[in-house]
């Protein structure tokens, strides 16, 4: 009797190098709480900034996969100076290993991507900076026209002392 193996079309969860499935760890992330406190792009705010990662001291590399599993597990406290503590599983008991894994798996995709989300402070600068510049160019614009419409009536008014001078 000769067995038959089929393969799947999708990777399993480790073939990439990843502890567990990005895709579905983006979708745990934004559903079981951790965008609460590390924002909805991974750029921190209660807690710390996960992309670009940020090491809070306590591992030579935070983008260690069980790193980063023991962490999302068994929560954190008292580390990198952020005044509110991290709960096991986020405060999410319903979390299996395997969501733990896939989450973790997002986070360390992200930071591969190299593409870093924008906090709060950079965005409102980079705000406050492109509103600075348009106003700079409707003042300058304002004063194209208004230096062109002071021509224009200068010599409308020039004309017409003309007309009623030879008139």
């Amino acid at each position: 009797m000769t067995a038959v193996f089929a393969e799947s079309a999708t990777p399993s969860p480790g073939a990439s190098g990843l502890p567990g499935d990005p895709t579905k760890g983006s979708q745990l992330f934004g559903s079981s709480g951790c965008s609460g406190c590390h924002g909805s792009n991974l750029e921190g705010g209660i807690g710390p900034k996960l992309n670009p990662i940020q090491n809070l001291g306590n591992t030579k590399n935070p983008l260690d996969s069980n790193y980063l599993i023991d962490t999302i597990t068994n929560g954190l406290h008292g580390v990198g100076g952020f005044p509110a503590q991290m709960p096991p599983k986020g405060g999410n008991p319903a979390l299996t290993s395997q969501d733990i894994a896939d989450i973790a798996a997002f986070i360390i995709q992200t930071n591969s991507a190299g593409q870093a989300g924008l906090g709060p402070q950079e965005l409102a600068r980079s705000d406050v900076f492109w509103v600075s510049v348009a106003i700079f160019l409707m003042v300058m614009v304002t004063l194209l026209l208004s230096r062109y419409n002071m021509r224009w009536i200068d010599r409308r008014a020039a004309a017409r002392r003309e007309r009623e001078r030879t008139g």
